[in-house]
Order: structure tokens, then sequence, then C-alpha cells
């Protein structure tokens, strides 16, 4: 076998997983800002400002660790399998 197309291979591999991870993690956070100042600007007003905001925060972020746990544990799997 050609031993830089196996390098290339998992290159390219490693430059998707580090995608995915980045936008697995980052992509909750955006959700839950947006729909907590959305919540709070526009359904209740300013009145509950900035607290629905933090709330979907943290949930995004919980959100966001909990996916990248998945992630992680994915790919160990995969890579005891061979």
């Amino acid at each position: 076998m050609d031993d830089s197309g196996s390098g290339r291979k998992e290159l390219l591999r490693l430059m998707s997983d580090f995608g995915t991870v980045g936008l697995n993690v980052a992509a909750p956070i955006f959700v839950g800002v947006w729909i907590g100042h959305w919540l709070d600007s526009k359904v209740f007003g300013g009145r509950t400002s900035p607290w629905l905001t933090l709330y979907f925060i943290l949930v995004g972020v919980i959100a966001g660790f909990r996916n990248l746990y998945r992630f992680l544990k994915q790919r160990m799997r995969e890579n005891e399998k061979g």
C-alpha cells in the first residue's frame, strides 16, 4: 500500500473530526443564545432579560459537552475495533 495515501487519509479524517467537534460544541451554544434572547425580547418583552438567555446558554453548554462526550466515546469504540 502507498504510505502517503494512508497518511493523507488519516489527516483528512482528523481534520473532519476537529470540524465535527467544533460544530457539535459551538452550535448548541449559539442556538441557546438565540432562543434565550428571542424569548427574553420577543415573548416576554424584556421583562425576563437576561435570565432566559443565561439559562439557555447553560443548556447549550451542557448539550455541547454532551455531544463532545458522545463523539469521543464513539471514536474510542471505533479505535478498539481496529
